[in-house]
């Protein structure tokens, strides 16, 4: 009998997204007590430590490099270069686009392109790749293959109901929260919920690094 999560599959693949989304932020709350001597929120969703970038950017290296994990790590840096750019720049993109705001901006960084990526993060991405497919990913692949069948199925839908509806609301709150700020009132129940759930105190605090364009 075939396991749940064997080779690669959606409940792996799963699996793969929370645990990334998890040690992302880990990394970042390191990096940030690292570099300014404090911590602060570096969370992409409003409950829990998870930032979704990172999770799919693990997922796209996972799928894309695996197939040249026993290779040359030349391969492997090169497709993380393209494929953590590509992602890096898409969240960047669409973050701007949808709520208004950024979470970096590479400006003032040599080699960037509208600001959303540089040489030296794309670089970063590369080495990231190297040690993933090579180090990380093995490892976790065998934890998770010592989940047994009926508990490991349960619990990725558990996690990926919790994650769902942790993106709907974080959407919605972030909507909200750029709303407000143009001066929009709320319009019905729903909105009326998250302003009271979810208000600017709140949402500057999860996401302490996300700038308004305008600001």
């Amino acid at each position: 009998m075939l396991h749940f999560a064997s080779g690669i599959n959606f409940y792996k693949l799963f699996l793969i997204c929370f645990a990334g989304s998890f040690i992302g932020v880990v990394i970042e709350l390191l990096w940030c007590l690292f570099q300014n001597g404090y911590i602060e929120s570096r969370s992409g969703l409003v409950w829990g430590p998870f930032n979704l970038l990172y999770g799919i950017g693990a997922v796209c290296l996972s799928v894309t490099l695996y197939r040249y994990r026993n290779r040359s790590s030349v391969y492997s840096f090169a497709g993380a270069f393209v494929i953590g750019s590509v992602v890096e720049y898409a969240c960047s993109w669409w973050q701007e686009t949808f709520f208004g705001t950024r979470s970096w901006d590479y400006s003032s960084l040599p080699f960037n392109i509208n600001g959303r990526i540089c040489l030296l993060y794309s670089v970063f991405w590369g080495i990231l790749g190297v040690f993933w497919i090579k180090n990380i990913f093995p490892r976790l692949s065998k934890w998770i293959l010592r989940i047994p069948n009926k508990p490991g199925k349960i619990m990725t839908w558990l996690l990926a109901a919790f994650l769902l509806v942790n993106s709907i609301v974080s959407l919605g709150a972030s909507l909200r929260w750029s709303e407000r700020r143009s001066g929009e009132p709320a319009s019905n129940f729903i909105e009326k919920v998250l302003d009271e759930r979810f208000p600017d105190e709140r949402m500057e605090r999860i996401y302490a690094n996300a700038k308004f364009i305008e600001d």
